[in-house]
């Protein structure tokens, strides 16, 4: 049974949206130069926060990060610069009360040391790069992960590489081939290593401690820290990892395993009965239970994540959350073991939960926005981060049932210039009479009186299990496009994340049915029942799934928009079943087969064989390093556009993934996407 706390309705997002004067739009480069919160980390006395708060260079394409400390004894205090600390990143406190944090010695990070008010001193002589790390509670050892061969030790991988032929041809026995945006090297996996931290510096040359495993761990293409933790003891290393082999691109089998420190004994798996997914292993304070998280169907990367318990004695297991009809996200225990905090999806928010660890009872602890980077203080309080539709990170404190108090505005300066945007919830009743969420998020102010009618920019969100709800994104902001005078609708069709696992579930072998069906009836609804949305200048765009959805309104749904916006969207479903590298997901989606086995549940919803019926002008967009739907599905859709002589343009970016993440890239990409729109809406723009 959910219980939410008493907290005022619009507390976090009303937290955000400046209160000075209206002054200007908001446009693509502002959303670069807001400076960015990173995941704060907690001293051991819960007294301090440390974080990094990172800008952009545009001239150099990239972002600087820095390091900050803020008190949170004292209302009102403000973040302070760690001197000497510039450049750091993934830093923590270790059980010393010292400050540990990687930056770059000559060519690779090493870890640095740095106490209190002292002088950062580089403690480790890595001769391979590493991704991250961990410190032992005890803090007489410390781990690392990094992708390198395989060999016993990391100073080995650093100096023992594959014999490499003379020619540049590379040569695979099996996939993995290529993962999401990189040439796989046979052999080469992310491990972790140990190293003892004596005299305070790390000796050794680093033991694996996965042992004969083959496997990722962190797992790939974007597993962390979260998928590795420690005993209470300092003994042994739990960690996520998915056995590679011939099954490895069909499977989603990660499994938690155990191993010693000291890597003198092969890994244990925690985990085999379950053939899904398990990961995000986290030991409570009492080094007793193991909370994770499982996943009860194989092949399916979007089931429900159970909050699982194994008491590390015994072995007993408890699903703690089974009878909770959300997706657990994340896991921290609260010091004293009686519960644990987690973030899940749940109706276009994001918020942070408690669940009692005796009986699994749940209990809402923040309303609106997207939460994260949840930390359980001593004396019950909670330190977390929030964003939404209005502002991007910002830390958070929570106290009993009182409101939560914003400890940070990183970002006062540059919103307080911007002119706001409004955002407003709604639902309807969409395919099989399901109820069905969607926002509006609109310019405000003297701008919006302006507007006798705005057009649509109605975007479909990717995934296809995933939500577009109150949440700050920069790849796909709501405010960034109602800030240049539309209308910003988006539906949580069928198959999206935080309304239950049978909704998230309802897509499967039906890519191109309901949700569709809920699109419609959504822009429907909204045009209706707000008469400013003008509903006859309308164009939708999407990314990945919301990209095929372009591809397939444009057969489907052909006379309905004056444009659509397709980016790393599927063309082809037969090509992609064969290009794409994750065959898990695509094969889950059409029914569990792979293509030559049922082709006919893969072309049901096959866009290309809609093509005759294309009308509507398209902007194509997609990355050459794009391995999930490969760049050659965007070409083969801008082709089909030019040979039927529509209106439409294509841009590829060399150096990007399915995302597109580089901060002048991004720019750009908003300068095409909402130049198009204004072409085909006549909308004169910012």
């Amino acid at each position: 049974m959910i219980k939410l706390s008493l907290l005022a309705a619009a507390a976090l997002t009303a937290l955000a949206v400046p209160t000075a004067a209206s002054a200007r739009p908001m446009n693509a480069t502002d959303m670069h130069m807001m400076r960015r919160l990173g995941a704060p980390a907690v001293s051991p006395d819960g007294k301090l926060a440390l974080f990094t708060i990172s800008d952009t260079d545009l001239a150099a394409n990239k972002r600087n990060n820095r390091l900050y400390t803020l008190d949170l004894t004292r209302r009102s205090a403000a973040p302070v610069l760690l001197a000497g600390a510039d450049g750091g990143h993934d830093a923590v406190f270790g059980p010393d009360g010292a400050l540990y944090f990687l930056k770059a010695v000559g060519e690779r990070d090493q870890l640095h040391r740095m106490p209190l008010g002292g002088t950062a001193v580089a403690i480790s002589d890595f001769g391979a790069d590493i991704s991250g790390f961990k410190i032992a509670p005890t803090g007489d050892r410390v781990l690392v992960w990094a992708d390198r061969p395989d060999c016993p030790d990391l100073a080995c991988a650093a100096t023992t590489l594959p014999a490499k032929p003379a020619g540049s041809g590379r040569v695979y026995d099996q996939l993995f081939v290529r993962h999401w945006d990189t040439w796989a090297e046979p052999g080469v996996r992310n491990r972790i290593y140990t190293y003892p931290l004596q005299g305070g510096r790390l000796t050794g040359g680093g033991v694996r401690v996965t042992g004969a495993l083959v496997g990722d761990t962190p797992s790939k293409p974007f597993g962390g820290g979260e998928e590795i933790d420690w005993s209470r003891d300092g003994r042994t290393v739990f960690f996520a990892l998915r056995e590679a082999g011939r099954i490895e691109p069909t499977s989603t089998n990660l499994d938690v395993f155990a191993a010693p420190a000291d890597g003198g004994a092969e890994p244990t798996n925690l985990t085999p009965e379950n053939d899904g997914t398990d990961t995000l292993p986290t030991v409570s304070p009492d080094g007793r239970t193991l909370a994770y998280v499982s996943m009860a169907r194989a092949g399916y990367e979007a089931d429900r994540q159970v909050l699982m318990l194994r008491d590390l004695s015994s072995g007993r297991l408890r699903a703690l959350t089974q009878g909770w009809d959300r997706s657990v996200g994340s896991i921290e225990w609260a010091p004293d073991g009686r519960s644990i905090l987690v973030t899940a999806d749940d109706t276009l928010e994001a918020p942070v939960f408690r669940v009692d660890s005796a009986n699994g009872r749940v209990s809402r602890l923040t309303a609106e926005g997207h939460a994260g980077n949840v930390h359980a203080l001593p004396g019950g309080a909670v330190l977390f981060t929030s964003n939404s539709v209005m502002a991007p990170d910002d830390l958070y404190l929570l106290r009993g049932k009182a409101k939560p108090v914003q400890l940070t505005a990183v970002n006062k300066a540059l919103l307080s210039e911007l002119d706001p945007v409004s955002l407003e919830r709604f639902s309807f009743a969409g395919a099989n009479g399901d109820k069905v969420w969607g926002i509006k998020v609109k310019p405000t102010g003297a701008r919006l009186a302006a507007a006798a009618k705005l057009p649509i920019a109605f975007v479909v969100h990717g995934g296809p299990q995933g939500s577009f709800g109150n949440a700050w994104s920069y790849r796909w902001n709501p405010r960034v496009f109602a800030s240049g005078g539309y209308g910003v609708v988006s539906v949580d069709f069928h198959g999206s994340t935080g309304y239950g696992q049978a909704f998230t579930d309802s897509i499967r072998n039906d890519w191109g049915g309901k949700p569709l069906e809920d699109l419609q009836k959504g822009l429907a609804f909204a045009t209706a029942q707000d008469a400013q949305l003008d509903a006859d200048n309308a164009c939708a765009l999407g990314a990945s799934y919301g990209g095929y959805m372009m591809n397939w309104i444009a057969g489907q749904w052909p006379d309905r928009f004056k444009c659509l916006v397709q980016h790393d969207g599927v063309f082809d479903a037969r090509a992609m079943a064969y290009e794409t590298e994750e065959l898990w997901f695509d094969e889950w989606e059409h029914g569990g087969k792979a293509y030559f086995e049922d082709p006919a549940a893969f072309e049901r919803w096959n866009p290309v064989n809609h093509v005759t019926k294309w009308k509507t002008p398209m902007l194509v967009i997609t990355g050459e390093k794009d391995f999930r739907i490969p760049y050659t599905q965007g070409l083969a859709s801008f082709t089909a556009l030019q040979r039927r002589n529509i209106p439409s343009r294509l841009v590829v970016f060399p150096d990007e993934n399915h995302w597109v993440l580089k901060p002048n890239n991004s720019i750009q990409w908003y300068s095409e996407v909402q130049g198009w729109l204004n072409r085909w809406t006549g909308t004169q723009g910012q």
